[in-house]
């Protein structure tokens, strides 16, 4: 004989109501992991956008040294200018250097944390319809 899905159990709970609870917890416990897991991602959000502002932030500060050196020995020879210039591509490179791997280890976390979101819903559901089917949790 099959269980139905308004038949009250023992404690007055219906199996409906049964495998609601039982999905909103494992819902729940699913939301919990979740968080845990996005944890450190905005950290790398922020590095990913700020790094390269700090970047540019150090390449116009080794332009202006390019600019002072001029006007300080009022010459524009190559000796005068490299050093700021070389200062100024360094800070770009490493704001990219930064910026890169955040960007792309963000996206890739963002998007395995998607799916995994989305096959545990899925488990949540089968497993839902399951217990409801086999009359009990």
């Amino acid at each position: 004989m099959e269980e139905s899905a308004i038949e009250v159990s023992a404690n007055s709970e219906t199996v409906g109501d049964r495998r609601e609870r039982v999905e909103r917890a494992m819902r729940l416990a699913l939301n919990g992991e979740l968080r845990r897991l996005e944890t450190h991602l905005p950290f790398l959000a922020t590095l990913g956008s700020a790094a390269p502002f700090i970047g540019l932030f150090g390449t116009v500060w080794g332009i202006m040294r390019s600019f002072e050196g001029i006007a300080a020995a009022n010459n524009t020879s190559l000796a005068v200018v490299a050093p700021g210039i070389a200062e100024a591509l360094f800070a770009t490179a490493m704001g990219l250097a930064a910026a890169i791997p955040a960007v792309v280890a963000y996206n890739k976390f963002t998007v395995e944390l998607g799916r995994l979101a989305g096959r545990m819903q899925a488990l949540i559901g089968r497993s839902g319809g399951l217990l409801s089917r086999a009359g009990g949790v």
